[in-house]
């Protein structure tokens, strides 16, 4: 469908005269109508437009302050006036892509002499702007249809993943004739977490939100290979969803299509969630490559896994491999309660971050007290106070090995 997209809006440059972008209803861009000459890219781009071109996808703010005019809810064609202030120099017409009376996407146009005399008020009223909004509504029927495709792809991807035994199997099989010869390849599954479900992204639901991809993954479609995507409901310890993509490799060994639709999805308005009143930023994992999809469910335990070790420590993110998360391999497979040890759980405290934090780093440093007064930039006689105040919070003997054992590994769990 990738083609017929960029034939569509090929179209509309042609009717009025001027290059249009279209970009998903999460402002992902999907197609770009070409400029005439070098002259006419620098007297009609702006910073907004060559970013959503460039980077395929535009800032939150440039999203909010586009939302802000109402296009969201348009029925017909908007004219949205510059703000220098936001990196929008020209300004735009807005025609809004639709399909049953949901919002799928829009067809952006620079505001510019070419267009100044167009009349929004009566946009049938000028055979121009007529046949641009007949071929909206022929991308909005296309959008919707890749929605539900990549709806149908998703529901058997979850199943496949989270089933019960009878129903993975009617999964695998039902997914493996869907994707072909694709489905038999090198794969690989991202996981990005946390995830908002689609409706609770923009407030409109409607026949395309049952495709977890119809927003974050339209743009992503037929990209990086991504042959499904869907929404897994309490995946994180929480009850928070997480986002599973399934990624087609050239081998095993090459990973890098997942890694880049794994750094794309992580800047979807979707990633991400909310906990005790403050954002919380999402993180993605990639589970080990797999050929086929008999393994996938343990690639998908992976994935989230990588995703959380990532969420837990800086170093290893934004996007973590199962393969190098090291002892949250381990760690990840535990349940919430068995990871918060009572002895350590004193230590846990928010009263006592500082010395959770000298411990932890302590235990990395293999209980080498210059590495770890180093690290942490102080005295190691402040290092000895601390480290006893930690075995008096927790009972346990930091000469001992499995005290220091339990420990690291109650620290390190409860970042999960």
């Amino acid at each position: 469908m990738r083609g017929d997209y960029q034939q569509l809006v090929d179209e509309i440059s042609a009717a009025l005269g001027a290059p249009a972008t279209l970009e998903d209803r999460d402002f992902g861009l999907i197609a770009f109508g070409a400029h005439d000459s070098d002259d006419d890219v620098e007297l009609t781009m702006d910073p907004v437009r060559t970013r959503s071109i460039l980077q395929r996808r535009s800032t939150a703010a440039v999203r909010a302050w586009f939302e802000a005019f109402g296009i969201a809810r348009a029925q017909a064609p908007l004219r949205i006036p510059p703000d220098p202030a936001a990196g929008v120099f020209k300004g735009r017409i807005c025609l809004p892509v639709r399909h049953r009376g949901v919002v799928l996407g829009y067809v952006w146009l620079l505001d510019d002499e070419h267009l100044s005399g167009l009349d929004l008020s009566a946009p049938l009223a000028d055979p121009r702007l007529a046949q641009a909004m007949e071929t909206a509504t022929r991308i909005g029927a296309l959008l919707a249809a890749e929605a539900r495709a990549g709806a149908e792809l998703g529901e058997l991807l979850r199943e496949l993943l989270t089933g019960r035994p009878a129903g993975r199997d009617a999964a695998r099989a039902a997914l493996r004739d869907a994707l072909g010869t694709a489905g038999d390849g090198p794969l690989a599954v991202v996981a990005v977490a946390p995830w908002r479900a689609a409706g609770d992204a923009d407030g409109e639901p409607g026949e395309a939100d049952g495709a977890e991809g119809a927003g974050a993954g339209s743009a992503l479609a037929g990209q990086s290979g991504v042959a499904a995507l869907c929404a897994v409901p309490d995946s994180l310890p929480d009850g928070s969803a997480a986002l599973a993509a399934l990624i087609r490799l050239r081998a095993t060994t090459a990973p890098a299509p997942a890694l880049t639709a794994a750094d794309r999805l992580l800047r979807s308005p979707r990633a991400g969630g909310a906990a005790g009143g403050r954002a919380v930023r999402a993180t993605a994992g990639l589970g080990a490559p797999r050929r086929g999809l008999a393994e996938l469910p343990t690639a998908w335990r992976e994935a989230l896994a990588a995703a959380r070790a990532a969420g837990a420590e800086a170093r290893l993110g934004p996007v973590a491999e199962w393969s190098g998360i090291g002892p949250y391999r381990v760690l990840s497979a535990l349940p919430a309660e068995a990871a918060a040890d009572p002895s350590v759980r004193p230590l846990l405290a928010p009263a006592h971050t500082e010395l959770a934090r000298t411990a932890e780093v302590f235990l990395d440093c293999a209980g080498q007290a210059g590495r770890t007064a180093a690290a942490l930039g102080i005295h190691r006689q402040t290092l000895y106070y601390r480290l006893s105040r930690v075995e008096q919070l927790t009972g346990l003997d930091l000469d001992d090995g499995e005290g220091r054992l339990l420990l690291h590994m109650a620290l390190k769990a409860g970042r999960l």
